[in-house]
């Protein structure tokens, strides 16, 4: 992955957990919290998809589609998961 497309995978991975925290609210914990889990996610999605060979919308060597997936994934779990109280 060059660059360009490590730059563009962070600010869509950023954007989306920025907008996540903004639906779902709390506060600067749960921004940082939310934040790690789209890059994980993104990063996951992506490197999943490219070793299995599947391709959904990609832009150069980002593999959006299930990069996007994958961070959807990983924050709705850890968001459910944040919130289990022992």
């Amino acid at each position: 992955m060059n660059i360009p497309s490590l730059f563009l995978a962070f600010l869509v991975a950023s954007l989306l957990g920025v907008l996540y925290h903004l639906w779902r609210g709390g506060g600067p914990k749960r921004i940082l919290f939310y934040l790690i889990l789209a890059w994980l996610g993104f990063f996951a999605g992506h490197f999943a998809a490219q070793w299995s060979n599947w391709f959904i919308y990609p832009i150069g060597e980002l593999n959006l589609g299930f990069a996007l997936i994958g961070a959807l994934i990983f924050l709705f779990v850890g968001d459910w998961l944040g919130k289990i109280e022992s």
